[in-house]
């Protein structure tokens, strides 16, 4: 299953739930909303990290003012789910037979999982 997206931010195991972009020619930091698709040249950040980023000295920080809310569940996320309860629903396959709890007739044997029976003259 594919895990949420986590914060950028070294050894922070937190769930990220906005997305920082720098805007190097207006020399601008801006934390918005998590964005739909992860990009190359943006970050991933928890609610802490950001609400307290500080920008560059001579930069400015445009920050989202409302509430940073976690994504919705995605496609994929969802079929993950219906997958590992469709998974964990199947019935567990049986044990194998010792065969050793069978007959010590010769002309009786096993193939697979049937049991060879000579026919009574």
């Amino acid at each position: 299953m594919r895990s949420p997206r986590r914060c950028s931010r070294n050894g922070c195991p937190r769930q990220a739930v906005a997305t920082l972009t720098y805007v190097y020619n207006e020399s601008t930091a801006v934390v918005g909303p998590l964005a739909a698709f992860a990009e190359p040249h943006t970050y991933d950040l928890c609610e802490p990290h950001a609400r307290s980023l500080t920008a560059p000295r001579g930069w400015d920080v445009v920050r989202h003012e409302g509430e940073f809310e976690p994504p919705p569940p995605t496609t994929d996320d969802l079929v993950a789910l219906a997958e590992a309860v469709r998974e964990a629903a199947r019935p567990a396959p049986r044990p194998p037979e010792d065969d050793q709890t069978l007959p010590a007739n010769p002309q009786t044997g096993r193939r697979g999982h049937l049991r060879v029976i000579p026919p009574h003259h």
